[in-house]
């Protein structure tokens, strides 16, 4: 490759990211992360989009996914039934996404510091409220998604997650009030220094690691307090490249060969951070959210058993037919 000044540059990518690190030493990372792999293989025009879109609210790409949920509820009936700790319809739903993280691990990527990178594990976060009143505060919960763990295993965590969050102060509380208490300036610096850290990967591991806002997917249950239809924007402060906002059920038309008919269905509004990947790639990749939400006896097994997703290679070769 020939330079504009003339010299014989070899046409290494390695070379052009050695060469960027002597321009420009803070535009590489300058250590290593605790939740994620730098990404080196990537397509020179993706590896560049985080410099053309800087930050997630200029990434942003919306999709709306409706599923048709009767044979869901009937299968959540039978489970309950047959299990004493109760699953709910945000709990499926929350399998299903977490399921489809793992096994396209391209919709679990982060942008930091200018820079993709591969997360290590699948995280989810979400918010329960305290209490079912108005002026209860929510408290934001973070689970990691244990390989082949089952459904109901995964719902029985989260129901304990939200139960300690609503009867315990937790760490992540206890720093949320100290920081509140600071004057607005000083908050405001420290958050500026928080988010510089984080780009140049300076920020501590143990902070990372509890922090509902460093995560794969934010999932919001906005139907369970009245609040349907609406798109939420993703946060600078954290790497969750995803948002995934939850109706209340609802029946809806949809349209048959033998013409209109109307059937209870879900609606999940989903913000996407374009520069992980692809828009098309993402809303294929969530084909297996559809599937394992539409069809649970299928996908994950009989409600009366111990259902779980037991082939990840089988849910991607499933996508890519799809």
């Amino acid at each position: 490759m020939h330079g504009g000044s003339g010299l014989n540059l070899p046409a290494n990518p390695a070379f052009l990211d050695n060469a960027w690190v002597c321009i420009n030493p803070l535009g590489m990372p300058l250590f290593r992360r605790s939740d994620g792999d730098l990404v080196r293989d990537e397509a020179p025009l993706r590896r560049f989009m985080p410099y053309l879109l800087r930050n997630r609210s200029e990434a942003c790409i919306f999709q709306e996914s409706i599923y048709r949920i009767a044979l869901t509820r009937e299968w959540l009936k039978a489970y309950n039934r047959a299990h004493e700790a109760k699953a709910t319809l945000f709990h499926l739903v929350a399998y299903a996404c977490v399921v489809a993280l793992e096994a396209r691990p391209r919709l679990n990527r982060f942008v930091s510091g200018g820079r993709l990178y591969q997360r290590k594990g699948v995280f989810l976060s979400f918010v329960a409220k305290t209490e079912f009143t108005d002026r209860a505060p929510g408290a934001t919960v973070k689970l990691e998604r244990h390989p082949a763990e089952s459904f109901a295993a995964f719902s029985r965590r989260m129901a304990d997650l939200v139960g300690e969050a609503r009867h315990q102060e937790r760490s992540v509380d206890r720093e949320v009030a100290f920081m509140t208490r600071l004057p607005g300036p000083v908050l405001r610096l420290v958050m500026a220094v928080a988010l510089r850290l984080d780009q140049w990967n300076l920020f501590p591991a143990f902070m990372i690691r509890p922090d509902p806002m460093f995560t794969s997917l934010f999932l919001a249950n906005l139907g369970s307090v009245g609040v349907s239809d609406a798109f939420h924007h993703l946060y600078e402060y954290g790497n969750a490249s995803i948002f995934g906002a939850v109706s209340a059920p609802r029946r809806t038309p949809f349209a048959t060969r033998d013409g209109a008919i109307s059937e209870e269905a879900l609606s999940v509004r989903w913000t996407f951070d374009e520069r992980i990947d692809d828009a098309f790639s993402c809303a294929h990749s969530l084909e297996l959210v559809k599937k394992i939400l539409e069809d649970p006896e299928h996908w994950l097994g009989p409600a009366d058993g111990d259902p779980v997703w037991k082939d990840e290679d089988a849910g991607s070769s499933v996508l890519l037919k799809a």
